[in-house]
């Protein structure tokens, strides 16, 4: 195997990863609120202050989704722009 196919490898796995993450995430968002709501409806209903939870756990489970899904990979020339700019700023 080549070092470029090797390294394609290497992404896809890391990617397949995060992608099963993620469903893991988001199947423990949905089980552990429904659970959250089930306790404030058993307990009198009132305020509903499930959303507190469902509402900040829905903001990570957003920005995990577009780290998954949204966010490129680093590039060879990502690092030789950073590795550029650092010999600039130290020379």
């Amino acid at each position: 195997m080549s070092i470029d196919q090797t390294n394609a490898r290497d992404l896809a796995i890391t990617h397949l990863k995060a992608r099963r993450d993620f469903g893991m995430h988001a199947v423990t968002y949905v089980v552990f609120n429904s659970a959250m709501v089930l306790i404030w409806y058993l307990t009198g209903h009132g305020y509903f202050w499930p959303i507190w939870l469902i509402g900040l756990w829905g903001i990570g489970l957003v920005l995990h989704a577009w780290d998954v899904w949204m966010r490129r990979p680093i590039s060879e020339d990502d690092i030789q722009r950073e590795m550029d700019r650092h010999s600039r700023s130290h020379a």
